[in-house]
C-alpha cells in the first residue's frame, strides 16, 4: 500500500524549486499563456488547480508511485495536470492524441494507468478506448462529461483548497513514438527526488541555458512530446513563463516571439524549413531581438538549413542530441557548430563510445553504433528483451543510432541502424542521401528507404514531398537523381523517385516505418527514364 502520509519526524527536507514557491512570491505573474487566445493562468491559479487535482486523485485511491495518463491538446490546463501528478509523486504518461484507439488502449494497458485525463476533442475515440480501460479508476475530461469521464472543471470547482499531500517528485514515463515498432515505455533508475528539487540532468539544463524567473519560453510543439514538456516544466520550476502554441504556424511563432518578448524557444528542423519559406517581408515583420537561446533537436537538421537559420537568427542557436531514455546528452552551441559543421556536439552527460559490428570501439572518423556509459540505467517497461538489446556486456547503452566521433570528440550522426540500406554489400546511410536531395529547390521533404532487390539485396528509393507549386514528373525524378550524383557517390543515389506527402508526427519526427509499409505492395511510381 502506498504511503499517503505527509507529516512526521522523518519527513524529508523539501526544496523550493516548484510552482508553490512562486504562487507565494509572485502570485499574479503569468505562468502559462495560450498563444492563440492570449488567455493566461497565473502562478497562484496553476498552483491551486494542480493542488486540487492532486487531492481529488488521492481521494480516488491514486497515490505515490501510481501511473496516470494524459491525452490532451496543448492548453493551459495541460501543465496544471502535469504539476498535479508531479506533486503527488505519480508516474505520468503523455499520450499522442493522434494515435488510433487501439494504439492508445495499448499504452494505457501497458502502463497500468489508473487515471486518464483527456481533452474534449478526444471524445470520439473514448468509447472505443474505454473498452480496454479495465484498470482505469478515474476518467477526467477538460470538456463536457462523457460516460464514465467526469468534467475536470466541475471536479475542481467542487474540491476545496488542500495542502500538498506528497514529499517526493513525480516522474514522466514517455513512450517511444513507435516510428520503428510498437511504442515502449521508458523508465529510468534514478531514485526518489524530494519535492522541490531537480534531477541532475534538469539542473544542468537550467544552468547551461540560463533558465530563470525572467525566462519566457515558447512551446511550438505538442506537449506530449518529451522535449516540449520537459523544458516547459523546467521553466515553471524556475518561475518563468511558458507560451504554448495550440499548433505550429511559422508566422504566428514569429509574432509571439515579439509580442511576449520570448527569450527561449525550441523547434524541430521541419519548423525551421517552414519559417525559412516565409517571404522576406514576413521574415522581417517581427522583432526577434529578445531571443537568447533557440534550441533544436528531435530530428537531423540538414546543414544548409542550419546555415540559413544561423544567418537569420544569429549565434543563439543550440543543438542537442538525446533520447527520452536520458542515457546521455550531446550538445553544441553556434560557434562550435560553425567550427565543426554537421556535428550534434560533444558529450556533456555520459561518455560516448563508437562500437563496430565486432563489439569493439572504433577510432575517430569511423561510423558505428553510438553507445553511452557513465549515466543512470533505464528500462523499457515490461519489456526485458528490448531492454537487454539496448545494452552491451559492458553496461553501455544505445538508442540504435549510427555515427562517428572526430578527433576533437565531436559526434556526427550517420543514421539509425534500422534505416541502414545495404546494397551490394555496401552500407548506405539514408540521411546522407536525404541531405543531398534537400538542397534541391523543388524539395520540401524527403525520405530515403531501401527496397528489396534480388541481385543487390536492396535498392535506394527516394520518396519526395515537393514544395508548393512544383508538379511531379518523370523528368523531375531524373533531375533529382542527377542532382544527387553531383553531390555524393552515384552508388548511394536513388535508383528511382516517387512523389507524395510524407507522414510525420506533429513533433516533426518522420514516420519512416509507414513510408516503408506503403511499399510492401506494388504501386505506381515516377521512374527515371
Amino acid at each position: 500500500m502506498a504511503d499517503r502520509s505527509n507529516t512526521g519526524p522523518e519527513s524529508p527536507q523539501l526544496g523550493t524549486h516548484h510552482i508553490a514557491t512562486f504562487a507565494m512570491t509572485k502570485p499574479d505573474h503569468p505562468a502559462v499563456i495560450a498563444g492563440g487566445t492570449g488567455s493566461t493562468i497565473t502562478y497562484f491559479e496553476l498552483d491551486l488547480r494542480s493542488r486540487k487535482l492532486a487531492g481529488y486523485l488521492s481521494a480516488n485511491r491514486i497515490a505515490k508511485g501510481d501511473h496516470i495518463a494524459i491525452m490532451m491538446a496543448n492548453s493551459l490546463d495541460y501543465l496544471a495536470v502535469c504539476w498535479a501528478a508531479q506533486r503527488l509523486g505519480l508516474v505520468y504518461t503523455p499520450i499522442n492524441w493522434h494515435l488510433t484507439p487501439p494504439e492508445t488502449a495499448y499504452i494505457l494497458e501497458n502502463s497500468d494507468a489508473k487515471a486518464l485525463i483527456v481533452s474534449e476533442h478526444v471524445h470520439p475515440a473514448l468509447e472505443i478506448i474505454s473498452q480496454s480501460l479495465r484498470s482505469i479508476e478515474v476518467g477526467l475530461t477538460t470538456g463536457r462529461s462523457f460516460g464514465a469521464f467526469k468534467n475536470l472543471n466541475h471536479v475542481l470547482e467542487s474540491v476545496g483548497d488542500i495542502p500538498d499531500l506528497g514529499h517526493h517528485e513525480g516522474n514522466i514515463m514517455f513512450y517511444s513514438s513507435g516510428t520503428t515498432g510498437r511504442p515502449k515505455g521508458i523508465t529510468r533508475k534514478q531514485g526518489e527526488i524530494v519535492w522541490g528539487n531537480f534531477a541532475p540532468l534538469d539542473l544542468y539544463l537550467r544552468t547551461t541555458y540560463g533558465l530563470d524567473q525572467d525566462t519566457v519560453y515558447l512551446v511550438p510543439a505538442p506537449l506530449y512530446h518529451a522535449a516540449a514538456l520537459v523544458w516547459a516544466m523546467n521553466v515553471l520550476r524556475g518561475g518563468g513563463t511558458v507560451v504554448v502554441m495550440e499548433k505550429f504556424d511559422p508566422l504566428e511563432a514569429l509574432r509571439l516571439i515579439e509580442a511576449y518578448r520570448v527569450t527561449h524557444a525550441q523547434f524541430v528542423p521541419t519548423m525551421f524549413v517552414r519559417m525559412l519559406r516565409l517571404s522576406e517581408a514576413d521574415r522581417v515583420r517581427y522583432s526577434l531581438s529578445t531571443l537568447k537561446c533557440v534550441l533544436h533537436a528531435a530530428a537531423p537538421c540538414p546543414m544548409q538549413i542550419k546555415h540559413q537559420m544561423l544567418d537569420w537568427f544569429g549565434p543563439v542557436i543550440h543543438e542537442y542530441y538525446a533520447g527520452s531514455e536520458r542515457n546521455g546528452l550531446v550538445a553544441v552551441d553556434s560557434a562550435a557548430w560553425a567550427a565543426h559543421p554537421g556535428t550534434v556536439g560533444r558529450a556533456v552527460f555520459g561518455q560516448i563510445h563508437i562500437v563496430g559490428e565486432d563489439g569493439h570501439e572504433l577510432p575517430a572518423g569511423q561510423d558505428g553504433l553510438i553507445y553511452f556509459s557513465g549515466t543512470n540505467e533505464f528500462e523499457y517497461y515490461k519489456d526485458p528483451v528490448q531492454t537487454a538489446s539496448a545494452f552491451n556486456e559492458l553496461g553501455w547503452s544505445t538508442l540504435g543510432d549510427i555515427g562517428h566521433l572526430d578527433a576533437d570528440g565531436f559526434l556526427f550522426l550517420a543514421d539509425r541502424r534500422t534505416d541502414l540500406i545495404i546494397s551490394g554489400g555496401v552500407n548506405i546511410y539514408p540521411k546522407e542521401v536525404e541531405d543531398a536531395l534537400m538542397q534541391h529547390p523543388a524539395v520540401a521533404d524527403v525520405a530515403v528507404i531501401g527496397l528489396p532487390n534480388l541481385e543487390y539485396g536492396q535498392d535506394v528509393k527516394a520518396v519526395v514531398e515537393l514544395n508548393t507549386g512544383v508538379s511531379p514528373s518523370n523528368q523531375l525524378a531524373e533531375d533529382l537523381i542527377n542532382f544527387c550524383r553531383l553531390r555524393i557517390a552515384a552508388y548511394k543515389c536513388p535508383k528511382s523517385v516517387d512523389f507524395g506527402t510524407l507522414p510525420r508526427l506533429p513533433n516533426g519526427k518522420m514516420l519512416k516505418r509507414q513510408v516503408r509499409d506503403q511499399y510492401l505492395a506494388p504501386r505506381p511510381s515516377f521512374e527515371p527514364r
